[in-house]
C-alpha cells in the first residue's frame, strides 16, 4: 500500500514569496500584493507579521466567536491591538486591523458541538477543531473576496497544537470553489508558520513585548480539556 506523501506547505509558501519578490525586482514601483491575515491573538500574529510584512500589504482580520468567555475574547483582542501599536514591523509597514462581530452562537451553530456530544471531549486537532478552522476561514475568505484582497491566510498554523494539513486543505478548497459568489476571487496563501523556528520566534517576541499568552486554544471545550494536554 502506498503511503501518501505529506505536503510541505512551507516550501509552497517560500515558492510564492520568491515569485513575488522576483516580480518586485523586475518592477520596483509595483504595489505590494494585499493579504488578509486571519488572526486569533497577538502572540500568534507576531512572527507572521515579522515574516510577511515586507512582502505583503497586511490587514489583520480578527474573527473568533469561538473564544470563551467574553472577557477572554476582548483580552486577546486588546493584546493584539497593543502589539500592533508597538511592533516596528507592523508600524513601518502600516499593518491594519479589522475586527468582525463577536457572536458565540455562530460558533456553536457552525460546529454543531452541542448536539454532537462526542466532539466536546476531543483534544485539539480533532473534528471539532477542523470545523472551527473552517468556520472562521470561510468568514475571512468572504471578506477578502468582497474587499478584493489578492491573498488570504490564517495565523492558526503557527501553533504546534493545530493541524496544518487541515488548515491548508480548507484554504485551498475555498480557493477552488467553482461558483464563487464574489466578483473578485482571492487566492489562498499556503503556510505552516511553525516551521523553520516560527513558533519559537513567536514565543520570543511574546516575551520581548510582554504579550500575555493564553493556556488554552479558545473555546469552552478546549478550556475544560486543557488539563489533558501538555501546552
Amino acid at each position: 500500500m502506498m503511503i501518501a506523501q505529506k505536503i510541505n506547505y512551507q516550501k509552497q509558501l517560500e515558492k510564492i514569496l520568491l515569485q513575488i519578490e522576483t516580480e518586485k525586482v523586475a518592477n520596483p514601483n509595483a504595489k505590494k500584493p494585499t493579504l488578509l491575515l486571519h488572526a486569533c491573538c497577538g502572540p500568534c500574529s507576531s512572527y507572521v507579521i515579522e515574516y510577511l510584512a515586507r512582502i505583503f500589504d497586511i490587514t489583520i482580520f480578527y474573527y473568533n466567536p469561538n473564544i470563551h468567555p467574553r472577557e477572554e475574547y476582548f483580552r486577546r483582542l486588546e493584546e493584539l491591538q497593543k502589539f500592533l501599536m508597538r511592533f516596528p514591523e507592523a508600524i513601518k509597514n502600516a499593518v491594519k486591523l479589522v475586527v468582525d462581530e463577536y457572536n458565540p452562537e455562530d460558533y456553536f451553530e457552525a460546529t454543531n458541538v452541542r448536539a454532537e456530544i462526542a466532539l466536546q471531549t476531543e483534544l485539539e486537532k480533532g473534528e471539532r477543531c477542523r470545523r472551527c478552522y473552517e468556520f472562521r476561514m470561510k468568514r475571512a475568505y468572504k471578506y477578502a473576496c468582497e474587499q478584493r484582497f489578492d491573498y488570504f491566510t490564517t495565523t492558526l498554523s503557527i501553533s504546534p497544537h493545530k493541524d496544518s494539513e487541515k488548515i491548508n486543505a480548507i484554504g485551498q478548497n475555498l480557493e477552488k470553489i467553482d461558483e464563487c459568489p464574489f466578483v473578485f476571487h482571492t487566492k489562498f496563501l499556503p503556510a505552516d508558520f511553525k516551521k523553520k523556528g516560527g513558533f519559537l520566534r513567536s514565543t520570543k517576541l511574546s516575551e520581548e513585548y510582554g504579550l500575555w499568552r493564553q493556556d488554552y486554544c479558545g473555546c469552552v471545550y478546549s478550556m475544560r480539556n486543557v488539563s489533558n494536554v501538555a501546552r
